[in-house]
């Protein structure tokens, strides 16, 4: 099956390997990754103002061409899963909005018609775990993983749909497709104080810090994250059990991470 893929800033630049990974582990489950062409930076956050539709149309860019393919979209960075997700409902529900977009577009109208994915619900729902399992070679047996959710990846539940906001398991349940152990822990669906880095430094490190040793205290070895922010928030404020993405964990345990200085 061939997805339309929107990889984000941060997999292109700072974190290609996580990218690589993200291709790697598609490609052995029987999926295509299709970059899409000339994509733009989705802007990293949604913004609720109802007259802001200059900052969507990078996303209202990727919907069309994944529509113009007759492919799902997917992408792996959360947040920008967060804003393709809401900017495509906002289409589907918000007519004045929808009107907005497409007279900038001056093209052919585009009416939300594209189904959305984070790489996490690819796996769940259209490789499914238990393919995920079967695929496996290097079982990460006897390894206590904590997953951390953070803002993004589930909010607003209205509109994300992807799992319960509160007590989620997807990232737990891959986690054991893999074969470790998943800890589940109060602190899961915290903020790491990303989004207050520059502002408060001291708020981000102590937000930050507070998930680490809340995922310790439940008996985590290593936590995985679906946030490049997330992840390098954790790193820089201190966090002195390992802090992997999501798609790097994946690529060792199908055989694929080796060698990806391409």
């Amino acid at each position: 099956m061939k997805f339309s893929y929107f990889p984000g800033c941060t997999l292109k630049n700072k974190a290609k390997d996580l990218d690589i990974y993200a291709r790697r582990s598609a490609e052995v489950l029987g999926i295509t990754l299709e970059e899409i062409e000339n994509w733009q930076c989705c802007g990293g956050v949604f913004s609720t103002a109802k007259d802001e539709v200059a900052t969507k149309l990078s996303s209202v860019r990727a919907l069309k061409e994944a529509k113009s393919k007759d492919q799902p979209l997917v992408s792996v960075c959360s947040a920008c899963h967060n804003v393709i997700k809401q900017t495509n409902h906002a289409i589907q529900t918000d007519k004045e909005f929808a009107d907005k977009v497409n007279r900038y577009m001056a093209e052919e109208p585009y009416n939300g018609e594209t189904q959305v994915y984070h790489y996490l619900e690819m796996l769940r729902d259209v490789a499914g775990f238990d393919a995920v399992k079967a695929k496996v070679v290097n079982p990460l047996k006897g390894k206590k993983i904590a997953a951390y959710y953070g803002c993004l990846l589930l909010r607003p539940n209205s509109v994300m749909k992807m799992d319960d906001p509160e007590n989620p398991k997807i990232m737990e349940d891959l986690i054991k497709a893999m074969g470790a152990d998943a800890v589940v822990y109060a602190n899961r669906n915290e903020c790491c104080g990303g989004y207050v880095s520059f502002e408060s430094p001291e708020l981000a490190k102590k937000k930050s810090l507070a998930v680490v040793e809340n995922a310790k205290a439940a008996g985590a070895e290593m936590i995985i994250t679906a946030c490049p922010l997330c992840k390098y928030n954790l790193i820089k404020n201190g966090a002195d059990i390992p802090v992997v993405y999501f798609t790097e964990l994946l690529a060792e345990a199908l055989g694929v991470k080796e060698d990806t200085n391409e």
